[in-house]
């Protein structure tokens, strides 16, 4: 084999191959762009895979309520596991989360996006008549349960749900409940079934929805409703503060670090709890589905969501994939059912 000569071409040669020069060039700009473009993935993690890059966590309501407060809470365990980095988590509210779910399918294809969800889109979907449903989306992960509060500002006469409840049956328009969803979501749902349960028609239910926990906040404080219905995650530092009180909680099982019973303690035959989780836009490729459900199984066994979970008062309600696919598509006509059992679709 001939040793290459190391002697520098002339001008007049390399006027004459124009077409290696740019071959060259072609190949440095690419090398270039390997070098500049950060990649999707990283190596690390505490699982031993992948840092995620770029990704963006819609919330499709506004800041401080149960879905903002949850996609907050696993974009920043994600980030102390090491499990993404440069994640966005950006706030669309509208008709009860249905605005963002529009977002969500019009993003087709687009394997960095998830929409941090739960019961409350379900319902909205009917009650709001969106063109777009959960079922046009792409399940990646239902990732908790949550038992909702029946909760009154620290100044409010009612000191038991029975109280409450007397008042409320007495004067159903004068006593206004607030929701942190609307019509069809868990904080509507949940004052529904109660009012059935004590013998209130559901249609005489003055019922305030507001976009989120947050927002209601500030109207159970100030007494602008007589009681609030939201996640007890979202209220956990107002009630250790003293400025809210709980009535009763929905779950069957009294909640660790919130002094009220449970409405079936209360004389109320109602258990119920809220769920949330994650999903994409339709029609992303095996792969990026696969990664988004490897990334949020990767969180579920991290110790920082484990202290999230407890801290917040949530129940572990994991469920990947096509799991959660089956029980989404349950969902869709167990709230249908409900909904028209209520005499409200």
């Amino acid at each position: 084999m001939a040793t290459p000569t190391t002697e520098r071409p002339s001008r007049r040669a390399t006027a004459r191959r124009p077409g290696r020069l740019k071959g060259w060039l072609a190949v440095a700009a690419a090398l270039a762009a390997v070098v500049l473009v950060p990649p999707l993935l990283t190596s690390g993690g505490d699982t031993g895979g992948a840092a995620l890059r770029g990704l963006r966590v819609l919330v499709p309501n506004s800041p401080g309520g149960g879905y903002d407060v949850t996609a907050r809470t696993a974009a920043k365990a994600m980030e102390d596991a090491d499990l993404i980095r440069n994640a966005e988590v950006f706030n669309l509210p509208g008709a009860g989360g249905t605005v963002g779910l529009g977002r969500t399918v019009n993003e087709r294809g687009n394997g960095k996006l998830v929409m941090s969800m739960g019961l409350g889109v379900v319902g909205s979907v009917y009650t709001n008549k969106s063109p777009s449903s959960l079922l046009d989306t792409t399940p990646i992960a239902r990732l908790i349960e949550e038992p909702d509060i029946v909760v009154v500002g620290k100044d409010s006469p009612y000191r038991t749900l029975d109280e409450l409840i007397t008042a409320w049956k007495a004067n159903p328009g004068a006593v206004q409940v607030g929701g942190g969803s609307s019509p069809g979501g868990p904080d509507h749902l949940a004052p529904m079934l109660i009012a059935k349960a004590v013998g209130l028609p559901p249609k005489q239910v003055n019922y305030i929805p507001f976009d989120g926990g947050g927002e209601l906040l500030a109207s159970v404080l100030g007494g602008k409703v007589a009681f609030g219905v939201s996640g007890v995650g979202e209220y956990r530092d107002q009630i250790e503060a003293g400025q809210l009180r709980v009535l009763a909680v929905t779950s069957g099982q009294r909640v660790s670090g919130v002094d009220a019973p449970t409405l079936r303690e209360a004389g109320v035959d109602v258990e119920f709890s809220n769920w949330r989780g994650v999903v994409a836009p339709p029609g992303v490729s095996d792969a990026d589905r696969a990664r988004l459900v490897d990334l949020f199984t990767d969180l579920h066994g991290t110790p920082q969501w484990r202290e999230a979970l407890a801290r917040n008062g949530w129940t572990d309600a994991f469920a990947p994939g096509a799991e959660f696919g089956d029980f989404l598509r349950e969902e869709n006509e167990r709230v249908a059912t409900v909904l028209k059992d209520l005499g409200l679709a």
